[in-house]
């Protein structure tokens, strides 16, 4: 069944692979009052122009935002821009998809440094905490809006306030055995589990505001970080 979506949607790494693939697919789904926040590092550059066809064949659904999750200043700067067009709309979906692979798969332990580990968790971790972090006013506002009808009386879905952190079946400890032989990835796999470990913390924190927090693993996708074979 196609579900129509409603409110403001912020998307992180909006500008290639599954954040451009995002962001195609909820312009399908939006309703009238719908608005997307595509956000990437470099909204100009030749690496979002794909991003900015979208946004060009979807008038006045999509707004591109300068965001990079590594930088701290970046994410708030991005905040406040996002609460000054939303107005008293509040955030409805925050979508961490921003993540980076260092170094290149299989990416063993002998290639792999200190500041591979130290890029991979600032940009995979600490982004989408401390995005939570300053978008979380925003979330709180959508949250205390009443949307009982449209949810059925439930007081958390994606439709009212939640957070989707991209997780992956490499960052799971029980199936590292199935997987660790095709690709080592120390950096990107501890990330992804402190993703998680993040995303936990986060559900139980965020509950008492009826905000949603999940993780998801979206399957191997074909993209520069994926790869062009299955793994």
């Amino acid at each position: 069944m196609s579900v129509e979506l409603e409110g403001n949607i912020l998307v992180t790494g909006a500008n290639r692979g599954i954040g451009l693939e995002l962001i195609k697919q909820l312009a399908v789904k939006m309703g009238g009052e719908a608005h997307i926040y595509a956000c990437c590092r470099e909204p100009e550059g030749p690496g979002a122009e794909a991003l900015r066809e979208v946004a060009t064949k979807c008038p006045g659904k999509i707004t591109i935002i300068k965001l990079d999750v590594a930088d701290e200043d970046s994410m708030s700067t991005a905040a406040r821009t996002v609460s000054e067009k939303i107005a008293a709309g509040g955030l409805n979906l925050l979508i961490n998809n921003a993540a980076i692979n260092k170094p290149a798969s299989p990416a063993p332990l002998s290639a792999t440094t200190k500041k591979d580990m130290m890029d991979v968790y600032e940009t995979n971790v600490v982004g989408p905490f401390v995005l939570a972090k300053v978008l979380l006013p925003l979330l709180q506002r959508a949250a205390e809006k009443d949307s009982s009808a449209k949810d059925n009386g439930n007081k958390m879905s994606c439709r009212r306030a939640a957070i989707i952190n991209l997780s992956t079946m490499v960052s799971s400890i029980e199936k590292c055995p199935e997987t660790f032989s095709t690709a080592q990835m120390y950096p990107y796999r501890t990330s992804k589990a402190a993703l998680n470990m993040l995303t936990r913390c986060q559900a139980l924190d965020f509950k008492n505001h009826n905000i949603l927090v999940a993780a998801i693993h979206p399957g191997w996708v074909r993209t520069e970080m994926g790869g062009a074979e299955v793994r």
